[in-house]
């Protein structure tokens, strides 16, 4: 298998490149980028990437100098509405957007194959005119392309995080983009519970004010406690008592004399709460134990929350891999 060349923009902490790493695909990393700053941090520490192909911002970024070397093109750009009036066809149509920054670098670089990811409500968004807007430019842009909805739950992840994700092939390898298939929904037979770290700091436990809040049936909005499936995670994923929460029966003698955890009682059984930590967050995105936490908790729960799911990234991958549209073979 060929090494292949690859590239992102709203790179976060890098899960394609993480599901390329599980498919033992080679690939050599042209570009990524990321205006948090903090992100760069974890980018840097887990892949190996030179300051000269990493972009502080999109906007910012030309990338006219990777004309036709890029094989796949990754990124998942925030969609404002596109206020634009009338149906003008072509890039202007979403100038002053961030989806215009990530169709700019595919007019530029003219990769191979794109993967566009983002929240499923994008479809309906502003009544359906963002949707329309990104699919003319999609086709104005000459690839064949299809979309498909995908859950994080149906590819190994215990956590319920659907996505949209856009595959487009450039126009003149369309046999190979007739050869892709909608990639295969798994049965899930791995809960939360497999996914937890069994040392845990005291400083994740709750003191009583979160604690109280996090037993409260009027929160369940907001939190859930002991969940199989957890809840599709966000860039405030743990902040102040939010999300995920786990209430322990089993009381250590460390966290008995922890005057700062609250030991109450849940279900009626005496016990402590406690949020995920930053590793059982990462876990519940497929990125594995040996990916680097080199910034605080409060930025890793961001990057975590704000990451696309290794699993379904994979899953995407691996279904654009089975056309053989690297491997320059004739299709079939």
């Amino acid at each position: 298998m060929r090494t292949i060349n690859v590239a992102t923009a709203f790179s976060g902490i890098g899960a394609p490149e993480q599901a390329l790493r599980k498919l033992k695909i080679p690939h050599n990393i042209l570009f990524a980028g990321d205006i948090d700053i903090f992100c760069k941090q974890s980018y840097f520490a887990n892949y190996p990437i030179s300051e000269d192909r990493w972009h502080n911002d999109v906007k910012e970024f030309d990338a006219t100098p990777y004309k036709n070397l890029v094989d796949l093109f990754i990124g998942g750009s925030p969609c404002q509405s596109f206020s634009v009036m009338g149906k003008r066809k072509g890039l202007d149509e979403a100038r002053g957007t961030l989806f215009y920054e990530y169709a700019r670098i595919i007019s530029e670089t003219k990769p191979k194959v794109f993967v566009f990811e983002n929240v499923t409500g994008l479809l309906n968004h502003d009544h359906g005119k963002t949707w329309d807007v990104v699919s003319r430019i999609f086709d104005d842009l000459d690839y064949s392309w299809t979309y498909w909805k995908l859950n994080a739950k149906h590819f190994g992840l215990p956590q319920n995080r659907e996505r949209l994700f856009a595959v487009g092939f450039r126009r003149d390898l369309e046999p190979y983009f007739a050869l892709l298939k909608t990639p295969k929904k798994e049965e899930l037979n791995v809960f939360v519970e497999s996914f937890l770290e069994k040392d845990i700091p005291n400083k994740y436990y709750l003191p009583e004010k979160g604690f109280v809040r996090v037993i409260d049936p009027a929160q369940s909005k907001h939190v859930v406690l002991n969940s199989k499936i957890s809840r599709c995670q966000v860039a405030c994923q743990q902040y102040n008592w939010f999300g995920d929460m786990r209430f322990e029966s089993f009381v250590t003698p460390e966290l008995e004399k922890d005057t700062r955890v609250f030991k109450g009682y849940y279900n009626g059984e005496r016990g402590v709460a406690r949020t995920l930590t930053p590793r059982e967050c990462l876990r519940l995105m497929g990125f594995p134990d040996d990916f680097k936490i080199v910034v605080n908790d409060t930025r890793m729960y961001r990057q975590s929350g704000n990451s696309m799911a290794v699993n379904v990234v994979e899953a995407v991958l691996r279904s654009i891999m089975e056309t053989g549209v690297f491997d320059g073979k004739d299709a079939d």
